[in-house]
């Protein structure tokens, strides 16, 4: 069979084009060499956001087209997007109030806003959101964002896929490529086999190894690069009782975000510096976390340390090297190369940057840039008014949803149950189907973890070590002991070798 479209990459950018093309009729296949998500995609700040700072670099482009974008994904995911008020105090000597005021007006105004609520100024005297925050700062302001669990996205988006026919492989490297009889032929390896994957077409969604890619297999050196750029965060105990975020400034022009996490926890983050060496080894440094502990430090009354920090992680995101001097001026922008050979040959179309709110619309473009040579990528757009699995019910539906669910399954405890509606939206009365009491959930790995949704992801969602389910599917990482995980990844390689 020789595929329409062959995507390498299994981040948000690869499955979003995967999803894009497969529902405009095109035959698709998906190679990732990992998990999916294991790269950058699941390493964000899990936000989805229009880029206030962004504005100070001129960016308004993208920024139109991000702010637009919170709430086309918030309507086709509201699972695991959800809004969220981001409170910025006002730092003496560092961005003045009327020019933090005059980018928020413009935030407001910049993306047709329908749904989130428009910025405010804040006494942070009287408000609750001052009280966690040294007493300084009196003044503030509070602004509109979303939140996205940013691994299960990319999930959502190669489930979808797979339903519209496409064929999604992982831990399946690509290794080889070469252009034969006005096709690609691309050579995969997987479970220590090798096989031949043909198509008329080949998209490049590789990320941070992009380049990798485009040198070791295609043997392609358009002149264009990726900037590697890490970013960093760590995760405490819960530092404030409100369910707002900070946005803090930085002496150093940088901007740290303090959000409410997983329930019990606070994540912060991000750092950005350029990194020069393999993706495979990018880590959080620990002059990483002491950067990103004193600037909570500069703000919040609770101090925090470096031992406190629970987890950390870190990405490194495939910025398009636009000559920046300073890794956070990069642009966040997106570039696609499309590289046709000598001739009308088949293409090769490589996504360089980008950022998770956009890749929806970079999945349009990516079809537009093809369609001279797929016809059927010049179909309508659809992505936009389509659920994301799961993500079938209102905006405003969410507890609606979660009382349904435990209405249905009374047994259920409260917590369990919100947690299942909030990872699998509606999917989960698919999971629970034909459940009549708390001993069908089957074995217990350890906090609310159950075989019952162990079974789930293998079976849907492409899970196949414990680390899929505990750090990317979920974040139960942060709840289950070395030996309930151990056992986990036991029970794991039993069912997968099936």
């Amino acid at each position: 069979m020789v595929y329409d479209l062959l995507v390498i990459g299994g981040g948000v950018n690869g499955c979003g084009v995967a999803r894009d093309a497969a529902g405009r009729g095109l035959s698709v296949a998906l190679v990732e060499m990992n998990d999916l998500a294991s790269g950058t995609s699941s390493a964000s700040t899990k936000l989805i956001h229009g880029g206030l700072r962004y504005l100070e670099y001129g960016a308004f482009r993208l920024v139109h087209e991000a702010l637009a974008e919170r709430e086309v994904l918030l309507r086709i995911a509201p699972h695991i997007i959800w809004p969220l008020r981001f409170v910025l105090p006002h730092q003496k000597g560092l961005r003045p109030a009327w020019e933090l005021r005059l980018g928020l007006f413009i935030y407001d105004h910049l993306g047709g806003r329908l749904i989130l609520p428009a910025s405010r100024s804040l006494d942070l005297a009287r408000d609750p959101a001052g009280e966690p925050l040294k007493g300084d700062r009196t003044r503030g302001f509070e602004y509109s964002d979303c939140w996205v669990d940013d691994a299960r996205l990319v999930v959502l988006n190669a489930m979808d896929a797979v339903a519209r026919g496409a064929r999604i492989e992982t831990r399946a490297k690509a290794v080889a490529a070469e252009r034969v009889d006005g096709h690609w032929r691309v050579s995969v390896e997987k479970d220590q086999k090798r096989n031949v994957i043909e198509a008329r077409a080949v998209v490049n969604a590789a990320g941070p190894w992009a380049s990798v890619v485009l040198d070791g297999l295609f043997n392609a050196h358009p002149g264009a690069h990726v900037r590697m750029v890490q970013g960093s965060h760590i995760v405490v105990a819960r530092l404030f009782d409100h369910d707002r975020c900070y946005l803090f400034q930085n002496a150093d022009g940088r901007i740290v975000f303090a959000i409410p996490y997983e329930t019990d926890f606070t994540l912060i983050g991000t750092t950005d510096r350029d990194w020069h060496e393999h993706p495979d080894h990018v880590r959080a440094t620990a002059d990483e976390i002491a950067y990103l502990c004193a600037a909570a430090n500069e703000y919040f009354q609770r101090q925090i340390t470096p031992a406190d920090v629970v987890w950390s992680y870190s990405g490194v995101r495939p910025l398009y090297d636009d000559g920046a001097k300073a890794a956070q001026a990069a642009t966040r922008d997106y570039v696609l190369l499309l590289d046709r050979g000598s001739g009308a040959q088949a293409p090769l179309l490589t996504i360089f940057g980008g950022k998770i709110t956009t890749y929806r619309k970079l999945a349009e473009h990516v079809m537009r840039k093809l369609a001279s040579t797929l016809p059927k990528a010049g179909a309508p757009r659809w992505t936009h008014a389509a659920a994301l699995p799961g993500g079938d019910f209102p905006v405003d539906g969410f507890d609606n949803l979660v009382d349904q669910l435990h209405a249905a399954h009374p047994w259920l405890e409260p917590a369990l149950a919100r947690r299942l509606a909030r990872s699998y939206g509606t999917r989960a009365m698919a999971m629970l189907a034909g459940a009549r009491g708390a001993e069908a959930l089957g074995r217990h790995f350890g906090a609310d973890l159950h075989e019952i949704e162990a079974r789930y992801l293998v079976d849907h969602e492409f899970a196949r070590t414990a680390t899929d389910v505990l750090w990317r599917r979920s974040k139960l990482g942060l709840r289950l002991s070395a030996d309930e995980a151990a056992a986990l990844e036991d029970w794991m390689s039993q069912i997968v070798s099936r």
